[in-house]
């Protein structure tokens, strides 16, 4: 009998599987899916392959890329190109030094704002809504970014803490922003200077060998864990007996999963927030779509924060002559019935005139209860206890929904990795 048991065949899961072989240790696998990726995952219609959401892999670990590399075979590399829409124009990513497309009003509010921007000690700074005024002066961060927030994160700029934020918000000289408001030839200074994705296999191809060597038993839901007798029940009623127990698990399914749980851990779970959200799915008869792997819509009268075109992203991806996009809306599952989802995503590329009604193929909409986490005041604290409390009982969390972090697909198989002691 296997007395090593992990939660979750996404890529953390995968991860933690192959540190343990590396150990000697031969390693169970349980998932709720049929089949493995999680939130890395893919699925294939009519010969189009969409992803989870958007993922491309940056990855500089050596250990990572040996996986990466020996599981995909061919990989496509791609220049970083995003671009947003706002107020209808498309501007170059990052909007702050690429404010050409502009009228000359609107340039000089967001220059003469970010000219005046108060010195501030950065350790005054308590939230997102602060470090976004000081970074790029008022009217920049209540037009772009704080609007761009509430579509991306479902809540106020001043609700986030800004720890999170690392490398991923370009701050950007005096000089860039007045260049880039002249002249549409500025460099690309986005945080990655190139994207990696597999040719076929959709991005779970990737670390699709780890999942080749592993005992994985599907369609197994957990729906208990008795942490005293060692079990794990799943959906169809079987238990599975362990003696070691690593968890991808998203930290709040726990306040089910387990009894007895004690009062000030049963707060802090009810403190972890993080948005869900959908993936809208285009299909398209045409290869006439924007030229761009992914762009960011600041615009509140569509639903979408982000579209991205799984065709652009590898060509194998879609039938020949034809291409894709995928739109993502966050907010609260049944928020929006289907018919308002694709109205305010699909509807609205038709009415731009970016795509044509006639052209679409199928639409396909899809949901993930977990996207990302939210980096609100209480995070810090409210996972420390969550996740020592697990620790305590012999449950070990890691990956995305483990650590309750903002992890990319790398740092997530590096976080089931490192969960392996």
């Amino acid at each position: 009998m296997n007395k090593t048991i992990i939660l979750g065949a996404g890529i953390s899961g995968l991860g933690a599987a192959y540190a343990c072989k590396q150990k000697g240790i031969q390693p169970l696998i349980l998932e709720k899916d049929d089949t493995f990726g999680g939130l890395c995952g893919c699925f294939t219609i009519d010969g189009f392959t969409f992803d989870r959401f958007v993922h491309l892999s940056f990855a500089k670990e050596e250990e990572v890329l040996k996986i990466f590399n020996s599981s995909a075979g061919n990989i496509i590399t791609h220049i970083p190109n995003p671009y947003n829409i706002y107020n209808r124009k498309w501007i170059k990513h990052p909007a702050q030094n690429n404010l050409f497309p502009l009228d000359e009003q609107e340039k000089k509010k967001i220059i003469d704002d970010f000219l005046a921007r108060p010195q501030v000690d950065m350790s005054q700074i308590t939230n997102y809504e602060q470090w976004l005024r000081m970074q790029f002066g008022d009217y920049f961060a209540e037009h772009f970014p704080m609007v761009y927030t509430k579509k991306y994160w479902m809540c106020e700029a001043k609700d986030l803490e800004t720890k999170w934020v690392g490398q991923r918000v370009y701050q950007p000289s005096v000089e860039e922003v007045i260049q880039g408001s002249k002249t549409a030839d500025t460099p690309v200074t986005y945080y990655a200077k190139e994207m990696r994705y597999p040719k076929t296999g959709g991005f779970k191809h990737f670390f699709s060998s780890l999942a080749d060597s592993t005992d994985i038993r599907y369609n197994q839901k957990v729906v208990a864990i008795n942490t005293e007798k060692k079990e794990v029940e799943t959906e169809d009623g079987y238990v599975y007996q362990y003696d070691k127990l690593y968890s991808s698990i998203p930290l709040p399914e726990y306040s089910h999963l387990l009894h007895d749980i004690p009062e000030d851990v049963k707060i802090a779970i009810s403190k972890l927030k993080c948005t869900s959200g959908y993936h809208i799915s285009i299909a398209l008869r045409t290869k006439n779509i924007p030229p761009y792997l992914w762009w960011y819509i600041y615009d509140e009268d569509i639903l979408a924060a982000r579209v991205y075109s799984p065709s652009l992203k590898s060509p194998m991806n879609a039938p020949e002559g034809c291409s894709s996009l995928q739109m993502e809306v966050y907010c609260k599952e049944g928020e929006y019935t289907e018919k308002q989802l694709l109205n305010g995503t699909v509807g609205k590329l038709v009415e731009l005139g970016i795509i044509k009604q006639e052209d679409v193929l199928f639409t396909h909409v899809g949901f993930e209860k977990y996207a990302n986490v939210i980096f609100d005041q209480n995070i810090y604290d409210s996972r420390e206890i969550v996740r020592n409390y697990l620790k305590s009982v012999g449950i070990e969390p890691f990956g995305r929904f483990g650590e309750w972090g903002y992890l990319w697909s790398n740092q997530s198989l590096l976080s089931g990795m490192n969960a392996i002691k």
